[in-house]
């Protein structure tokens, strides 16, 4: 069983920055690749970035695409979305899940082929 606890929500205003992070449990993390969605009420949960389980590999949404980046640190068994030049539109709980790497890579954005998930951390951004 893995368990994932996103932070790093918050307020911020429009064109500031947050960094989510997402740690995870066990020793396993490096055989997982990860990704990051988010919600919002009524709505489908809508991919947002994910990362292969070496780092070698990302994709993004097209909606966060130059404003967004993710990234991993193994060693700290945590994944990170640094989000830039936010904007109202990315209000939102967002919530990290792993995916196991056997599943492969093509169906990424995909939340059905992710085994676990995080609770979900709040990002509210103001006009």
């Amino acid at each position: 069983q893995v368990q994932l606890v996103e932070s790093g929500g918050g307020l911020v205003q429009a064109g500031g920055s947050l960094r989510l992070s997402c740690t995870t449990s066990g020793r396993t993390f490096s055989t997982y690749n990860m990704g990051w969605f988010r919600q919002t009420p009524g709505k489908e949960r809508d991919f947002v970035a994910a990362i292969s389980w070496s780092g070698g590999s990302t994709a993004y949404a097209d909606s966060v695409k130059g404003r967004f980046t993710i990234s991993r640190d193994n060693a700290k068994n945590t994944v990170y979305l640094q989000m830039n030049s936010l904007e109202p539109e990315d209000t939102a709980v967002y919530f990290c899940a792993a995916r196991m790497r056997f599943r492969g890579w093509d169906d990424i954005t995909r939340a059905v082929g992710y085994a676990y998930w995080g609770q979900g951390t709040q990002v509210t951004v103001s006009s």
